[in-house]
């Protein structure tokens, strides 16, 4: 097995192409995440870092490149294919938490488990384990509007983590907190993908944050510089 887990190669995307209003968000991108490997995605708002991100865990295509995860080059298949890819291998985290309202903590982690053909019981042991280790696990009862904010992503860090995938896709996931939460929640999130020993490719524009990673890139006029 390679250990690249994401491999992206000169990936191209514009919008409104031949329109006046044409605009190339990104332009021949080449990147690569190792397996174990924490990649900074560091850009101001508007440069294409969410683009990238969706291209990624293929939830959109680009126009022009190949994706690859874990080796497989999954440009071009069907959508049923690549839907089944990103439900076994991609975990995404985004700015807000985006929780179900009427279940517990514990069930919004519970629920994709079911959907992927966990049994309730190992579901339920499982999304116990990753509330404990990010400090939530008394809180597993509790609906989301019970909770504070930083609890509220820290829940949505082990939904993302509940199928056990290969890669973390992180865009701007600690943007609306507070910067005291900021540092605890990304503690919470830095210790969850050590201990599970994935790769994560996390997009932020706090420079602090992204120097705690093991490399950063930088997204500027649609290319990694």
């Amino acid at each position: 097995m390679s250990d690249v887990v994401l491999e992206l190669k000169d990936i191209a995307k514009t919008y409104n192409a031949g329109k006046p209003s044409e605009v190339a968000v990104l332009r021949g991108v080449d990147l690569s995440v190792g397996k174990g490997e924490v990649v900074a995605l560091v850009a101001p708002s508007g440069a294409g870092k969410s683009t990238l991100l969706h291209i990624a865990g293929l939830l959109d295509t680009p126009d022009a490149g190949t994706v690859e995860l874990g080796g497989q080059n999954l440009s071009g298949q069907s959508d049923r294919r690549r839907t089944l890819a990103r439900r076994a291998d991609v975990g995404f985290i985004y700015q807000f938490h985006h929780l179900l309202p009427e279940f517990s903590a514990l069930e919004n982690i519970v629920l994709p488990q079911l959907s992927n053909g966990t049994s309730k019981s190992a579901a339920s042991e499982r999304a116990m384990m990753l509330l404990d280790k990010v400090g939530v696990g008394a809180r597993a009862d509790h609906r989301p509007a019970e909770l504070s904010g930083g609890e509220q992503q820290r829940v949505a860090f082990c939904r993302a983590l509940a199928n056990a995938p290969r890669l973390l896709l992180a865009d701007e996931p600690t943007g609306n907190l507070d910067p005291a939460t900021s540092d605890q929640v990304f503690d919470a999130l830095m210790g969850l993908v050590r201990d599970t020993g994935l790769s994560a490719l996390i997009a932020t524009h706090n420079l602090e944050l992204a120097a705690r990673m093991d490399r950063t890139l930088q997204l500027d006029s649609g290319r990694l510089v």
